[in-house]
């Protein structure tokens, strides 16, 4: 739905078929993890991204996410990449620490290679609050990553990049 007759706008794209997408999903605070990634897999389903088309690896906790992918990222594999995760306060300043370092580093991985990253790692207060946020942020994070992908996409073949 085109907001102004005389601009042109590319509209939001949710279709998945025929997309690659990469998933990292760190390992520690388990049970959100676990559930982050159940939510995202079913909403990459709905939105039509096949399962032979994804690649999901694990990794110790959010400060690994990262490394793993860039590895991805390199590759040039992937239309869209997604970071799932969960980053619980503790009684120490680690919780700030983690979230920081790893929240950048997600971030600097998209930026440097030019990939769409969705990034569901959560940063809660205690596990109640992961446990009530972790099947919207993974849903989330399929429809940000399928959205980003298909945008990318149609400005690459505007630009002709």
């Amino acid at each position: 739905m085109a907001r102004f007759e005389s601009i042109p706008e590319i509209e939001s794209n949710f279709d998945g078929k025929g997309l690659r997408i990469g998933i990292v999903t760190a390992r520690f605070n388990n049970d959100v993890c676990g559930g982050l990634l159940l939510a995202c897999r079913d909403e990459l389903k709905r939105l039509g991204v096949q399962d032979a088309d994804v690649l999901l690896t694990t990794v110790p906790g959010a400060l690994e996410v990262p490394l793993v992918l860039q590895t991805m990222a390199k590759s040039g594999r992937f239309d869209a990449l997604i970071a799932l995760g969960a980053i619980i306060r503790g009684e120490t300043y680690h919780f700030e620490l983690v979230s920081n370092e790893s929240g950048s580093g997600v971030t600097q991985v998209g930026l440097d290679f030019g990939i769409p990253i969705a990034n569901a790692i959560l940063t809660t207060e205690n596990d109640d609050q992961a446990l009530v946020r972790m099947q919207e942020k993974g849903s989330d994070a399929a429809k940000v990553a399928v959205e980003m992908a298909r945008l990318q996409a149609a400005l690459r073949e505007r630009f002709k990049m």
